[in-house]
């Protein structure tokens, strides 16, 4: 009976972790293209909240939950074309202007929100609304997973990926053998974008609803996941999972033992800061992050 019980306990927390972690993986792999092009994005934030109000509402309209996803894609990518503007073409702070979207996305879904709702700030989805289950998951789940391979061979494998790794490590050299490093820098953080706004239409659709900040973080632990990762595809795998099973199990473990359900809810926030400041030293950026480029004769 006790074998049973672990048992039962151990597949719920697997199941759990891997939804959990579809969000986080989602928009880490979209912060590689950005950062690895040499661009920081602590706007994944800002584009997964932007996704998940997109996806809810386009969702709920037409009724049709694909849409939806594209809805976020779509919206992902705009944010990100905003913050690749303002940090590439007019060398903006990437740091501050990454706070900008984030901080513009909490406004504008909550007001957006707001009209659509008639002064609600959250709404719910229909269960035709919803994407459809395969299996014991969402799609989004085998499209999270199936994202790690396409990525390494994309970035690994291809001349678009030595050009984008390039100019993230020498930009110089890489503008010496005619790479365009402003273009390939803005068309990286477009992408993360659209895999940031993937991620934020998870959110919606895992539950039912749209709130405002459902977010709540989770754009700032994928950067996490990212760093401690080692801004590689597989080490961004390997730690939205470990930081999907901390939040999976403070999820499991609310209520119990009589401790209070605060204390497990900072469980993956502190984990990730444990995280990131063991590879503080060790984990090596690519070595153009957050410098802007300037074009010969550019001012």
């Amino acid at each position: 009976m006790m074998e049973s019980g672990i048992t039962l306990f151990v597949l719920t927390l697997a199941l759990s972790t891997l939804r959990k972690a579809t969000p986080l993986l989602l928009a880490s792999l979209g912060g590689f293209f950005s950062e690895r092009s040499g661009v920081v994005n602590i706007a994944l934030e800002g584009m997964m909240l932007f996704g998940a109000f997109a996806s809810a509402v386009v969702a709920q309209t037409t009724h049709n939950p694909w849409l939806g996803v594209l809805a976020a894609v779509a919206v992902g990518m705009a944010a990100a074309a905003i913050h690749a503007t303002a940090s590439i073409w007019f060398r903006a702070n990437q740091i501050v202007s990454g706070l900008g979207i984030n901080l513009l996305a909490v406004g504008t879904t909550i007001f957006l929100c707001e009209i659509y709702t008639g002064g609600q700030r959250s709404f719910t989805l229909a269960v035709g609304d919803k994407l459809p289950r395969w299996g014991p998951f969402l799609p989004l789940v085998y499209v999270a997973l199936l994202m790690v391979p396409v990525v390494t061979i994309v970035a690994y494998r291809t001349q678009q990926g030595l050009r984008l790794r390039a100019v993230g490590e020498h930009p110089e050299a890489a503008r010496t053998l005619g790479v365009s490093v402003p273009r390939v820098r803005f068309w990286a953080v477009v992408t993360s974008g659209a895999l940031a706004g993937m991620a934020g239409s998870f959110l919606p659709f895992f539950a039912g609803s749209f709130a405002k900040n459902m977010t709540n973080g989770l754009g700032y632990i994928a950067l996490g996941a990212l760093i401690f990762g080692r801004w590689t595809p597989l080490g961004a795998l390997a730690a939205s999972v470990l930081f999907g099973s901390a939040d999976a199990l403070q999820e499991m473990l609310q209520g119990r033992a009589g401790v209070p359900s605060q204390f497990f809810q900072m469980v993956p926030y502190v984990l990730t800061m444990i995280a990131l400041v063991g590879v503080v030293g060790r984990a090596v950026p690519p070595r153009a992050l957050g410098i802007p480029f300037r074009e010969e004769g550019g001012g």
